[in-house]
């Protein structure tokens, strides 16, 4: 999906779910790794996560777009446009929006390097490599064995 058919599916929905026009910019933005989107208050622009288009049927954008719109309509109605506020709730409970982002997959291993206990068996995940003469287990304070050291995919 394009950033203008994007503009086109954020101006049906607005019109679709709450009746009225949306007159700014709606677009994606890379930079968004743990938020579905964002409602700027400065220039009342959308910015939506590309992660969150899950292909044919758009329904977790969507969730995320009527999310970000109603931020947007209460804001230009006067009302607070934060996540706590009854307002918000209603309406977002009224057209169906999403109230939290799914987790994004990375394509990244997260862990690179597993260490064991030689006497309680308790395993560490690592992304980096520790210095074994260096450091004990912390719970007995047995000796570390490295298990297993994966290659990161991605980087």
């Amino acid at each position: 999906m394009t950033d203008q058919e994007l503009q086109q599916l954020v101006e049906h929905i607005s019109l679709q779910y709450f009746a009225k026009p949306f007159t700014h910019r709606a677009y994606f933005n890379a930079r968004l790794k743990t938020t579905g989107g964002r409602y700027h208050l400065n220039d009342h622009n959308i910015d939506i996560n590309p992660k969150m288009d899950d292909g044919a049927d758009h329904a977790v954008l969507i969730g995320i777009i009527k999310h970000e719109l109603c931020h947007y309509h209460l804001h230009l109605a006067g009302y607070s446009a934060k996540h706590n506020t009854k307002q918000f709730k209603q309406l977002l409970k009224a057209v169906g929006g999403s109230r939290y982002a799914p987790r994004v997959q990375s394509t990244r291993v997260q862990t690179r390097y597993i260490y064991r206990c030689e006497d309680c068996g308790l395993e560490y995940h690592r992304r980096r490599r520790i210095n074994l003469v260096k450091y004990v287990c912390g719970r007995c304070r047995g000796k570390l064995h490295l298990i297993s050291q994966t290659r990161q995919i991605g980087a």
